[in-house]
C-alpha cells in the first residue's frame, strides 16, 4: 500500500512538474509575440510617418485605392469558396472510389409525377424500363394534366418487359392539386418500403437505382440525391447550364456529402426511406421548392442524406433565356420560403449545429453570395469607367475565368463529362452566372415583400430530340 501511494505521489508531481513548464513555455510564448508585435508595429509607423509627406490624398486616389483593396478581398474570398468546395469534393471522391457498398436490392417504387407531359411521358417511361434492376414498379401520378397526358399514361399501364424483369406501370389520375400533392399520392399508393421520385420529364440512366439503393443498407440513411445532366445541349444557353449542374451543382453536392451537410435532394432523381417521409411530414406544397422543404425536415427527423454521383438523371434545360430565369425566379423563391419555415434553426445553432449549418448555406447561396457578385460587378465597372482601370477591370475578369476554367476541368474529368464544356467557363462567371444572381436578387426583394406568384411550368420541347 504503500508502494502504491509512493506511484500515485510521483505521478501527482510528474503532472504539477509538466503543467509548471508548458506555463513557462507558454509565457515564454506570449513574451516573444509581443516583442515581434511591437517591433513590427514600430516599423509600420515609421514607414508611414516617412511616406505621409510625400502622398497626396484625394477622393478620386481613395476610391482607386479602396476599389483595389475590395477587388483583391473579393478574390480572396472567392478563392477561398473555391478552394474550401474543391477540396471537400476531392475528399468525397477519395472516400467514394475507395469504399465498398454491400448489394442491396429491396422492391422499389418509382414515382412520376406529370401535369401536361404527353409530348415526352412515353419517353420517360420507356427510359425507366431500361434500368439494370430486377424488382421495381413505374407509378404515374396525372396531376390534373388539361392535355393528352392521361390518354398517354393509360397506353402504358400493364405488365413491360424491362432490363432485368417484368415491370408493372400503373396510373393515378387525381385532380390539379401541384407536385407536392402528386408526390404524395405516388408514395401512398405505394407498397415498397423505398421510392424514387423523380420528374416528368427526366431520363434515367440504366445504373441509377441500383447505385442509389445500396446506400440504405445503413438504417440511418433516410434519403438519397442523384446526379443531374442537362440532357438539351444544342444551344448556347442550355450548354452554359450543363456546366452549371456539373460544377455549380454536382461538385457542391459532392462536397456538403463529404461534410454531411447535402440540403436538397434534386426533383429529377431523389431515392427516400418511406420511413423518412413519414417522418418528416410528407411533401408539403406551402413553398416553391418542395425538394429543399422535404430535404430540411428528413434532416430535422435526424436522418442521414447522401450524394450518389451515378444515379444519373438526365433532364430538360430551359432554351430561351425568359424561361431559364422564371425557373431561377422561382427556385430561389421558394428556398427562401423554406428557410423561413425553418428559421429557429437557423438562428439558434445550439439546438442542432448541422441544421444550423446546413440553413446558413443555403441562406449564403440564395442570398448572400449573389448580393457580393452583383455589388462587386458593379462596382468596379463604376470605378473602372470613372478613374481608367479598364485594364485592371479585364485582368480581374480574366482571373476570375482563368479560375473557372481549371475548376471546370476538374469537374469534367471526375464527372467524365465533355471536354467542350470547359470553353463554356470563360463566359460562365461573367455573364451566365451574373445574370442568374441578378434573378435571384430580384425574387429576394419580391420574397420580403411578399409579392404573389404562380408555379410557372416549363414549356417542353421533347427531351429526345
Amino acid at each position: 500500500m504503500g508502494q502504491a501511494a509512493s506511484m500515485v505521489v510521483a505521478r501527482m508531481r510528474f503532472r504539477e512538474m509538466s503543467h509548471g513548464r508548458k506555463s513557462g513555455d507558454r509565457g515564454a510564448k506570449l513574451l516573444r509575440l509581443i516583442i515581434i508585435s511591437g517591433v513590427t508595429s514600430l516599423v509600420l509607423l515609421g514607414i508611414v510617418l516617412y511616406t505621409l509627406p510625400l502622398t497626396v490624398l484625394s477622393v478620386g486616389g481613395l476610391y482607386v485605392y479602396s476599389s483595389i483593396v475590395a477587388l483583391a478581398i473579393f478574390m480572396l474570398i472567392l478563392m477561398f469558396r473555391y478552394g474550401a468546395v474543391l477540396v471537400s469534393a476531392f475528399i468525397f471522391v477519395a472516400r467514394y472510389s475507395t469504399t465498398e457498398k454491400k448489394e442491396f436490392t429491396p422492391f422499389v417504387s418509382i414515382i412520376v409525377p406529370v401535369y401536361n407531359e404527353a409530348k415526352i411521358l412515353r419517353q420517360s417511361i420507356e427510359s425507366l424500363l431500361e434500368l439494370e434492376y430486377e424488382h421495381y414498379e413505374i407509378i404515374i401520378v396525372n396531376d390534373g394534366s388539361t392535355d393528352k397526358t392521361a390518354a398517354v399514361g393509360q397506353s402504358l399501364v400493364g405488365l413491360h418487359g424491362g432490363r432485368s424483369s417484368l415491370v408493372k406501370v400503373a396510373l393515378i389520375n387525381k385532380p390539379n392539386g401541384g407536385k407536392a400533392s402528386a408526390l404524395n399520392a405516388g408514395i401512398q399508393y405505394s407498397a415498397a418500403d423505398f421510392v424514387l421520385c423523380m420528374d416528368g420529364d427526366s431520363h434515367l440512366a440504366p445504373e441509377s437505382l441500383r447505385a442509389a439503393i445500396r446506400h440504405f443498407h445503413d438504417p440511418s440513411v433516410g434519403a438519397v440525391a442523384g446526379n443531374v445532366k442537362v440532357h438539351n445541349r444544342r444551344k448556347a444557353l442550355a450548354t452554359l447550364q450543363a456546366l452549371e449542374y456539373v460544377e455549380g451543382l454536382n461538385m457542391v453536392r459532392s462536397a456538403q456529402s463529404a461534410l454531411g451537410i447535402v440540403n436538397i435532394i434534386p426533383g429529377p432523381i431523389g431515392v427516400f426511406r418511406k420511413e423518412a417521409i413519414r417522418k418528416a411530414g410528407w411533401y408539403s406544397g406551402d413553398t416553391f421548392a418542395e425538394d429543399a422543404d422535404l430535404t430540411l425536415n428528413i434532416r430535422l427527423a435526424g436522418w442521414k442524406i447522401l450524394y450518389e454521383p451515378k444515379a444519373i438523371s438526365f433532364t430538360e434545360a430551359p432554351e430561351s433565356l425568359h424561361q431559364l430565369l422564371k425557373q431561377r425566379y422561382r427556385w430561389t423563391r421558394g428556398i427562401l420560403q423554406s428557410i423561413r419555415k425553418h428559421r429557429r434553426q437557423l438562428l439558434n445553432p445550439t439546438l442542432n449545429f448541422s441544421n444550423s449549418l446546413v440553413l446558413w448555406s443555403l441562406f449564403y447561396e440564395a442570398l448572400v453570395w449573389p448580393t457580393m457578385n452583383i455589388f462587386a460587378n458593379a462596382f468596379f465597372i463604376i470605378v473602372a469607367l470613372v478613374f481608367g482601370l479598364s485594364s485592371t477591370i479585364a485582368l480581374w475578369w480574366a482571373s476570375i475565368a482563368l479560375l473557372d476554367v481549371m475548376t471546370a476541368l476538374y469537374c469534367i474529368a471526375v464527372d467524365r463529362e465533355e471536354m467542350r464544356l470547359v470553353l463554356y467557363a470563360v463566359i460562365y462567371r461573367m455573364i451566365f452566372i451574373l445574370l442568374v444572381d441578378i434573378t435571384k436578387a430580384a425574387a429576394t426583394i419580391e420574397e420580403f415583400l411578399g409579392v404573389e406568384m404562380t408555379w410557372g411550368k416549363l414549356d417542353r420541347i421533347g427531351i429526345g430530340h
